[in-house]
């Protein structure tokens, strides 16, 4: 996988890094498949950071006596 396309899904990369790498994915049929499995991530990791672990939830066990 290039580094590139996670950058660039992720919204990373400088204006000339970003045009640079679109132009690239109109010749590389490998990163066009991988930024299709990719497209997703950023949503993903959205709802991670929003979404409360058990350890938020849970009062420390120090706590629960």
């Amino acid at each position: 996988m290039h580094d590139e396309v996670a950058a660039y899904v992720l919204g990373v990369l400088d204006e000339e890094e970003h045009e640079a790498f679109e132009r690239h994915l109109d010749e590389c049929e490998q990163c066009r498949r991988e930024l299709v499995e990719l497209v997703e991530l950023p949503e993903q990791l959205d709802e991670l950071k929003h979404t409360p672990s058990a350890s938020d939830e849970d009062p420390p066990m120090s706590m629960s006596r």
